[in-house]
């Protein structure tokens, strides 16, 4: 049992955070690996904690003279350089991963050890931190299905991309008819062992959180906490105004992709024009180049042809989207699979953009239908054409809106709510302790 005097001292230390990420953004802008990074540049702003941030390259950053961890962006910074990773089970084959990750995190000494994900590092991570630090506070941010669904951690079937409500491994053998019920069954095992080593998981949404407590994790081990928006100094956006001469000018903007609903909008659109609806625009900012060969083949098809109402712009820097996002009137986030939390719908609320959204997940959640913006059914383009239709004939719609739309937390609240759940946990270990 800890003295008095001894946990006096210990609460008078600055709180060591380790914030891990599948990614760097220096070289991948994915939104998780953007919010892990806020989330550790918050930290290391406030008093009394200090923040370090190890980040996985996939391949991405080389090894320097064999080590396999390097600082090329900070001396705060470190990045994961081993690559090769089984997507299976999310293991990593790295022989000297355990060692010099354990090093590191004796030298690091955090209090707090919080993954956003552990794609690249391995779910085996959760136990080389319990063995190097078993006092510390280990949470894992969870931002889409992977521990639940093989699919790329979609929850969408193969190959027909329909939603899935929930995995079993019967379910799962359908879709990977190459996998057996009883491989399903052992990796569904083989990674609860490890989620069973985790202090607490977040969920940047209330739907995420309540698929995996479906799933099997307790809820009193989960919360829901937002990622934060950057704090630009941004000055306040105008009201969206309809464009002289083409009337309501709606966006896509992200990668672009089928699940990413594309072929829902150039369907919704190539309706619009055969029924020959006028005042409405769509602008496509995106990139596809990452895309399987046989997507892009297909959307450049698409491109060759497109309708008079739909420009494809191309590809954009992450600091032009606020820039773009005023250009127009309204968002369209026409995903098909079930998104947890997306970056562009915090942007959007961010710019004061209504946002035209599938109704599904996390979607949904985040976009309140007639305040926020407006839903349709997901995957339908004919629903999509019909409220397109109804908003180029009374663009009023969309400027009623200004008054009730959310405001999405800043990277700030999001840091105050992750350290206040740090320290409630931690404050209920040394209870437990005490008590024992």
């Amino acid at each position: 049992m800890a003295s008095p005097r001894r946990r006096a001292a210990a609460a008078s230390k600055p709180l060591r955070v380790l914030v891990m990420s599948h990614m760097h953004p220096a070289v991948s802008k994915g939104g998780a690996e953007i919010a892990a990074y806020q989330m550790h540049k918050a930290f290391g702003a406030r008093p009394g904690v200090h923040s370090t941030f190890l980040a996985a390259s996939g391949g991405k950053v080389q090894e320097r003279l064999g080590a396999r961890f390097v600082q090329p962006f900070g001396p705060d910074e470190w990045v994961y350089s081993g690559a090769g990773f089984d997507h299976w089970i999310h293991a990593n084959p790295d022989p000297e991963f355990p060692t010099e990750f354990t090093a590191l995190l004796r030298e690091v000494a955090p209090d707090v050890v919080h993954l956003h994900h552990y794609t690249n590092f391995g779910v085996e991570t959760l136990l080389h931190i319990r063995r190097a630090l078993p006092d510390a506070t280990v949470l894992v941010t969870l931002h889409e299905y992977l521990g639940i669904c093989n699919h790329f951690g979609q929850m969408v079937k193969r190959p027909t991309l329909n939603l899935c409500e929930r995995a079993s491994p019967r379910d799962c053998a359908r879709c990977f008819p190459e996998r057996t019920e009883q491989d399903f069954f052992l990796r569904d095992m083989y990674i609860r062992r490890f989620f069973g080593l985790v202090d607490h998981f977040v969920s940047p949404s209330r739907f995420l959180a309540q698929r995996y407590v479906a799933w099997g994790i307790d809820g009193r081990r989960m919360s829901v906490i937002e990622n934060g928006m950057p704090e630009h100094g941004l000055p306040p956006a105008e009201p969206p105004r309809p464009d002289p001469e083409d009337g309501v000018v709606l966006g896509f903007f992200g990668q672009i992709s089928r699940l990413k609903g594309i072929d829902v909008l150039l369907d919704a659109a190539e309706m619009l024009d055969r029924q020959e609806v006028t005042g409405l625009r769509i602008d496509i900012h995106g990139d596809y180049s990452g895309q399987p060969p046989a997507f892009r083949e297909l959307f450049e098809q698409r491109l060759a042809k497109l309708p008079p109402n739909v420009r494809h712009c191309g590809p954009y820097e992450n600091r032009r989207v606020h820039q773009l996002m005023r250009s127009v009137q309204g968002v369209l986030v026409p995903s098909i699979w079930w998104e947890n939390s997306p970056l562009v719908i915090q942007e959007a609320l961010l710019n004061r953009r209504p946002v035209i959204t599938s109704d599904i997940g996390g979607m949904a959640e985040k976009v309140r239908d007639g305040l926020d913006g407006f839903h349709f059914q997901a995957g339908s383009a004919f629903a999509l054409a019909n409220l397109l239709r109804g908003l180029a004939r009374d663009p009023r719609r969309l400027a009623a809106l200004q008054d009730s739309m959310a405001t999405p937390p800043s990277v700030g609240d999001t840091a105050n709510a992750a350290l206040k759940l740090y320290r409630r946990l931690m404050a209920a270990r040394t209870t437990q302790e005490i008590a024992a």
